[in-house]
């Protein structure tokens, strides 16, 4: 079907689209055409690396059912072939989502002359309001 990261790949027998009648406005066509699409990806089952699997069914995303099954319905387009190609990539940039590791942050400490110019700029301050009181007349 088609990569969604270099490190693995999305396999078509993997993914079960079926046609389904969209809902909505469409006047008398819409009660005879299918073009709205259910997909169905199951996360166990399937080939993608173990570690993504688990962070895909940590996901708190109603698409995911309770026993590990993606579930997105695209009925965007007028046609078929445009809903399950929105179907199918709506499912990448979830698996993407589920790939990518945020860079672990690391703790730093100020800098003593950042401290200082810090510390600086507040006493610079201080001394600017001060000088917003009251004038006295002696």
């Amino acid at each position: 079907m088609s990569t969604a990261n270099p490190d693995f790949l999305l396999r078509e027998d993997e993914v079960e689209i079926t046609a389904i009648r969209a809902q909505g406005a469409g006047g008398q066509n819409v009660n005879k055409v299918s073009n709205a699409v259910h997909l169905r990806f199951d996360i166990k089952a399937s080939s993608l690396p173990d570690e993504i699997k688990a962070r895909l069914l940590e996901f708190k995303d109603q698409r995911i059912s309770a026993d590990g099954v993606v579930v997105i319905k695209a009925q965007q387009y007028r046609s078929l072939e445009r809903n399950s190609f929105a179907a199918i990539e709506r499912l990448r940039t979830l698996i993407a989502e589920a790939a990518f590791i945020p860079a672990r942050r690391r703790a730093t400490k100020p800098t003593r002359n950042s401290q200082k110019r810090r510390v600086d700029g507040k006493v610079l301050r201080g001394k600017v309001k001060a000088l917003r009181g009251r004038v006295s007349d002696s």
